[in-house]
C-alpha cells in the first residue's frame, strides 16, 4: 500500500508543477483567442448599443496639467491636458470564467468604435491635437479612453483691466457628427490635482457646464461640454517693469516746475520725459492685441501721464515767456496782476522778492523815502540874492548833513552856502562872474537830468522784469501743486478701478 500512496503523491506534484509552469501560456492563449473572437464580426462604424433608438451614454472629463501660454496678440490659449472618455461597448464583453486571467484588453483607437469628440474652438493646424492612445476595455464592456494633447484654443482676451485682468477661456468639446439622440454626452469634474503652476497666470478654477443647442435646421439637440479655464494675471512683473517706471517718469515731469527758468533745461527735461513715455507706450502696444473694443487700463494710465507731461511742456513755454519778458513790450495787464500776483500768490503763500526788506526799511527809517540816492535834485535859484546884492546858487542834496566840497576857483560856484576867506569876511562873488558861468551850469544840469532819467527808466524796467519773473514763479508753483494733485488722483483712480486690484497687490506684491 505504501508504493501506491507514494505514486499518488508524485502524480499530484507533477500535475501542480505543470499547471503552474504553463499558466502564462494558457493566459496568452486566452487573450489571443479573445481578441480574435471580439474583432471577428466587429464593425467600428457601428454604434455599440442594443437598441438603435436609444442614445449611447458618453461621459467626458478633463485633467488639466499646465497652462503653457496665453497669446494676447493672437488670442490663443495653449494648455496641456488629458481628456477622459468613458462609455460602454456591448460588443466588447466576455465571460471572465471562460477566459481566466484576462482582466482587460487594450485596443487601438482606430480598430474599435470611439466617439468623435473634438475641440470645437481649436486653433491647431491639425484641428485635433490629441494623441490617439489605446482604449482600455474590461470584461463588462466599459471603455476608458484618455488621449493627452497640447490643446490650442481660441479665446477672447479682454485687455480692459490689463495688467490687473482675469481671463476666462472656454474649451468646448462635443461630438462632431452625432446629435443628442444618438450620443448622450455627460459632464465629469475637472481634475487639477496634478496642475503645474504658471509664472504669469494663477489658476482660479476650471468650472464645467453641459449645454444643449438647438439649431433651426434640425429638431434634435446637440450637446456639448464646456470647460472654462479661469485665470488671473500675476502683476508683479508688469508692476516692476511698466507701472513703477511710469510713476517715476510722471514724478520727473513735475520736476520741470522746480527747475529754475535761467537754467535753460526746462523744455529739454519735459521733452525727454515725453519721449520716454512714448517708448513705454510702444512696448505696451506690442503686447496688446490690435483691438478697438476696449482700451487697456495701463494704456489709459500712460495716456493720462502723457497728457500731464504734454501740458507741463506747454505751461513751461508760458513760464519762460513770462520770465524772459521784454520790459519794453509793455507792463503787465491788470487782470494778470490781480489773478497771479494777488490771489494766487496769497493762496500759495508766496511773497515778492525784496518785499520783506522794503517793509523793514520803512519800519526802522520812516524818512527813508527822502534819502534816495538815485533822486538827485540840483536847485538853481537865480533870483535869490544876499543882503549885499549878490545872487546865491545852491546845489542841494536832500538829507545831506555833511558840508559840501570846497569852492572851485575856476567857476566861482560854491556848494551849499558861501564861504569866506580869512582876509575877506562876508565878501560875495561878483555878479558878473556868476552870469558868465550860467550856460555851463545849465549844461551840467541837463546832463544830470539825463542821467537821473536813465536811472529812473532802468529802475522802472527792472521793476517790470521783476514783476514778470515773480508771475512766472507763481505759475510754476501753481502748476506744481495742480499737476501733483492731478497725477495722484489719476494714478489711484485709474489703477484702483480694476475689480481685483486689491487682490493682485496683496498676493503679488507681498
Amino acid at each position: 500500500m505504501q508504493p501506491h500512496k507514494l505514486f499518488g503523491l508524485l502524480y499530484t506534484g507533477v500535475y501542480l508543477w505543470i499547471s503552474f509552469c504553463f499558466r502564462e501560456s494558457h493566459q496568452g492563449e486566452y487573450q489571443r483567442n479573445l481578441y480574435r473572437e471580439l474583432l471577428k464580426n466587429y464593425n467600428r462604424l457601428e454604434r455599440p448599443v442594443l437598441n438603435d433608438s436609444q442614445p449611447l451614454l458618453v461621459e467626458l472629463g478633463m485633467t488639466l496639467l499646465q497652462i503653457i501660454d496665453v497669446d494676447e496678440k493672437n488670442q490663443v490659449l495653449v494648455t496641456n491636458a488629458w481628456l477622459q472618455l468613458y462609455w460602454t461597448d456591448i460588443y466588447l464583453t466576455w465571460n471572465h470564467s471562460e477566459y481566466p486571467g484576462v482582466q482587460n484588453l487594450r485596443f487601438p483607437s482606430d480598430q474599435i468604435w470611439v466617439p468623435d469628440i473634438l475641440l470645437y474652438n481649436s486653433a491647431d493646424e491639425r484641428f485635433d491635437a490629441t494623441f490617439h492612445t489605446n482604449v482600455l476595455v474590461n470584461s463588462s464592456g466599459a471603455c476608458q479612453y484618455i488621449p493627452p494633447g497640447i490643446l490650442k484654443s481660441t479665446c477672447y482676451i479682454d485687455v480692459r483691466w490689463f495688467p490687473f485682468d482675469v481671463q476666462k477661456c472656454d474649451l468646448k468639446f462635443g461630438s462632431w457628427t452625432h446629435n443628442g439622440w444618438l450620443l448622450d454626452l455627460q459632464m465629469l469634474e475637472v481634475d487639477i490635482s496634478t496642475y503645474i503652476p504658471n509664472g504669469e497666470w494663477d489658476l482660479v478654477g476650471v468650472p464645467a457646464k453641459r449645454n444643449e443647442l438647438y439649431y433651426e435646421c434640425c429638431k434634435e439637440p446637440y450637446p456639448d461640454v464646456t470647460f472654462t479655464v479661469t485665470m488671473r494675471r500675476r502683476t508683479l512683473y508688469y508692476g516692476l517693469n511698466l507701472l513703477i517706471p511710469c510713476v517715476l517718469m510722471s514724478g520727473l515731469a513735475l520736476l520741470v516746475f522746480l527747475l529754475p527758468a535761467d537754467s535753460g533745461e526746462k523744455i529739454a527735461l519735459g521733452i525727454t520725459v515725453l519721449l520716454s513715455l512714448t517708448v513705454f507706450m510702444l512696448l505696451v502696444a506690442e503686447i496688446m492685441p490690435a483691438t478697438s473694443d476696449s482700451v487697456p487700463l495701463i494704456a489709459q494710465y500712460f495716456a493720462s501721464t502723457m497728457v500731464i507731461v504734454g501740458l507741463s511742456v506747454v505751461v513751461t513755454v508760458l513760464v519762460l515767456q513770462f520770465h524772459h519778458h521784454d520790459p519794453h513790450g509793455g507792463k503787465m495787464p491788470k487782470w494778470i496782476r490781480v489773478v497771479l500776483l494777488n490771489w494766487c500768490a496769497w493762496f500759495l503763500r508766496m511773497k515778492k522778492p525784496g518785499e520783506d526788506r522794503k517793509h523793514l526799511m520803512y519800519k526802522y527809517n520812516p524818512h527813508a523815502q527822502h534819502s534816495s540816492a538815485s533822486s538827485i535834485e540840483m536847485n538853481v535859484i537865480p533870483g535869490q540874492q544876499s543882503t549885499n546884492g549878490n545872487m546865491n546858487m545852491y546845489f542841494g542834496y536832500h538829507a545831506v548833513d555833511s558840508p559840501c566840497c570846497p569852492p572851485s576857483s575856476d567857476s566861482g560856484v560854491m556848494c551849499g552856502r558861501t564861504t569866506s576867506s580869512p582876509t575877506e569876511d562876508h565878501q560875495t562873488i561878483p555878479t558878473r562872474t556868476l552870469s558868465e558861468n550860467i550856460p555851463e551850469i545849465a549844461k551840467i544840469l541837463e546832463e544830470v537830468n539825463y542821467i537821473a532819467s536813465r536811472f529812473r527808466d532802468q529802475d522802472e524796467a527792472e521793476a517790470i522784469c521783476s514783476e514778470w519773473k515773480f508771475a512766472a514763479a507763481v505759475v510754476d508753483r501753481l502748476c506744481l501743486v495742480a499737476f501733483s494733485l492731478f497725477s495722484i488722483i489719476c494714478t489711484f483712480t485709474i489703477l484702483m478701478s480694476a475689480p481685483n486690484f486689491i487682490e493682485a497687490v496683496s498676493k503679488d506684491f507681498t
